[in-house]
């Protein structure tokens, strides 16, 4: 078995609903993570490491900023065989329609997978986080004979009814799939292995098909892998499940978002994104390093070309070009930095207008909170913790999980409290 032979598929995701307001100017995979890096960067990171040439990524939703992204990191030149395409949802004249699935979103491009003339393809997501060797999840697929191979995770039963729970025998076929088990009986019947505290196998939404395979299972009716195609597949085809027993997120949920970025600035993170062997790329900036005066930080992921000044900050990740001025107090928010610094002439035109600059403003208190890229947060604002706070809007700011979000660009003016 050969990477060469392997097509990689990346599903650039729906509308993100899940991730507002997050989403309202990008697609899922191009939302910010761990301070400087996106989602998209993961699965491309690790298919890079795992040799795989051929890349494709499907997007239809915001898709423009991912679009830049990918072209501006991960561009190959002529001397480095193989590509990175992007495959966004198209009218043709055999489909006027948006993709409608995971399985649909494949099916409207068969005639580019069809021109890879590759023999297996690789699904991936474009917002899990996790470091996988794809080379051995492949390999599996071609030991066991397999006409479909599912990565696979043990799960207790706390986290079974929220996933794609997954009926394993010993010799790792898999004989049946149930979307979210909700009932005793169900999760009863579903337990895979002997062990108490992880008794249920979940899918983690990546498949590797034989391509032959793929292209039968598309003429049949559906429009989801997990949900329609895969478990008709089990009546009828090989279908084996390739068990990941390592670190992986599926960042779905604004809550999830939240605390995975909060997870990574804990001295023990449950991510390494220190590897040298397998790193993660991102696109490269050329940034300064960061300013640090009279502060004080403790547990935190600082990114570079940030000034701080006199600021206090705890258990908080501070994003790419964060600007925070003296006295403000940040405890346990995620900060995504900006896109650009101010030149003088902006910073003379704010103050005209009346609106706070780019950044964390002086005296300004902030816990528990998400703050988009470009973000004018003005002097003595104070966002809190409130503990069942309902989902909501305000101005330049919306409530979502018992989280407070400051959108991209918003603006939040001196002195309000929220």
């Amino acid at each position: 078995m050969r990477m060469q032979d392997v097509l990689a598929i990346i599903l650039g995701g729906g509308a993100g609903t899940r991730l507002y307001p997050l989403t309202v100017e990008r697609a899922k995979p191009a939302v910010p993570l761990a301070g400087k890096y996106r989602l998209i960067d993961i699965p491309m990171s690790n298919c890079i490491h795992a040799g795989i040439e051929k890349i494709a990524i499907l997007t239809q939703f915001n898709s423009a900023s991912l679009h830049r992204h990918i072209y501006s990191t991960y561009v190959r030149d002529i001397f480095t065989p193989g590509w990175v395409q992007i495959l966004a949802a198209e009218q043709t004249p055999r489909s006027a329609d948006w993709y409608q699935g995971t399985a649909d979103a494949v099916r409207k491009q068969l005639i580019e997978i069809k021109q890879a003339g590759s023999k297996y393809v690789l699904i991936l997501a474009g917002d899990h986080l996790y470091r996988m060797d794809y080379t051995k999840f492949v390999q599996f697929h071609v030991d066991s004979e397999a006409d479909i191979t599912i990565a696979v995770q043990p799960v207790d039963r706390k986290s079974a009814p929220s996933l794609g729970i997954l009926k394993m025998g010993s010799d790792g076929q898999i004989t049946q799939f149930t979307e979210k088990p909700k009932q005793e009986a169900q999760l009863d019947e579903l337990v895979s292995r002997d062990d108490s505290n992880k008794p249920y196998m979940a899918s983690m939404g990546i498949y590797v098909f034989a391509t032959d395979v793929l292209f039968d299972l598309l003429d049949q009716e559906g429009d989801d892998f997990g949900r329609d195609l895969i478990p008709a597949a089990m009546t009828n085809r090989r279908v084996m499940g390739y068990v990941f027993d390592g670190y992986w997120e599926d960042i779905g949920t604004i809550r999830r978002f939240f605390q995975v970025n909060l997870d990574m600035a804990a001295y023990d993170a449950p991510f390494d994104f220190y590897d040298a062997e397998r790193p993660i790329y991102t696109h490269a900036r050329f940034l300064p390093a960061s300013e640090v005066h009279g502060s004080h930080l403790d547990n935190v992921l600082l990114t570079d070309g940030c000034r701080i000044q006199n600021a206090s900050i705890t258990n908080s990740v501070v994003g790419l070009r964060s600007i925070i001025h003296a006295e403000a107090v940040i405890r346990s928010t995620v900060i995504m930095g900006a896109d650009y610094y101010e030149t003088e002439k902006e910073l003379a035109d704010n103050a005209k207008k009346g609106i706070p600059d780019v950044g964390i403003g002086a005296g300004t208190h902030i816990q528990r909170a998400i703050v988009d890229k470009n973000a004018r947060i003005g002097s003595n604002v104070h966002i809190r913790d409130i503990p069942n706070r309902p989902d909501t809007e305000g101005d330049g700011w919306v409530a979502r999980d018992g989280i407070i979000l400051v959108p991209k660009n918003a603006i939040i003016r001196d002195g309000t409290v929220i």
